[in-house]
């Protein structure tokens, strides 16, 4: 599979990860299916144990909290709480972490009709890492392959979920 995910890393220790993926539905399917928490745990590998504490519920809007249980590295879970802090409706919405394994992260997903009909979804993420310079040295060897295979994963499932076809963009 074409890897389309892009990280760049900044100077103060900021990353960014962007990507997008083109799928065959209406904006309103796939704002719906994309908002709903508990389709979270459908969208991540089976090897980070993804499990919603709290939050599971279908509404969806700005100040919503929704807690996750994550493993990281073998034997070892974190606790992760973002909070939804925009929402435009078939457009955007952004989380942002409260607490968890990065020292920031805030994840804006953008949604496009197409004029054939399809949906683009747009994926930024802006994350630091807690520890510089022991952090560098982890992103490098893990955090940034394990953020690129959880997200092709999710590309992968897309395409899965909605049973059609579809294109990097």
């Amino acid at each position: 599979m074409k890897n389309n995910i892009f990280i760049k890393k900044y100077e103060d220790g900021m990353y960014s990860l962007s990507t997008k993926i083109k799928i065959n539905a209406p904006i309103d399917e796939a704002w719906s299916f994309f908002t709903k928490p508990k389709n979270l745990s459908n969208l991540s590998p089976n090897d980070v144990k993804f499990k919603i504490i709290s939050g599971k519920s279908d509404s969806f809007y700005e100040g919503k909290i929704i807690s996750y249980k994550i493993k990281i590295f073998p034997f070892t879970f974190v606790n992760w709480t973002t909070e939804i802090t925009k929402v435009v409706e078939n457009k955007l919405f952004i989380d942002k972490q409260l607490f968890g394994p990065y020292k920031l992260w805030v994840h804006e997903h953008h949604f496009i009709q197409n004029d054939d009909g399809t949906t683009t979804i747009s994926d930024k993420v802006k994350y630091k890492l807690f520890f510089n310079t022991f952090s560098k040295i982890l992103h490098k060897l893990f955090i940034k392959k394990k953020l690129i295979s959880i997200f092709n994963f999710r590309r992968s499932k897309s395409k899965e979920l909605f049973n059609n076809s579809w294109t990097l963009e």
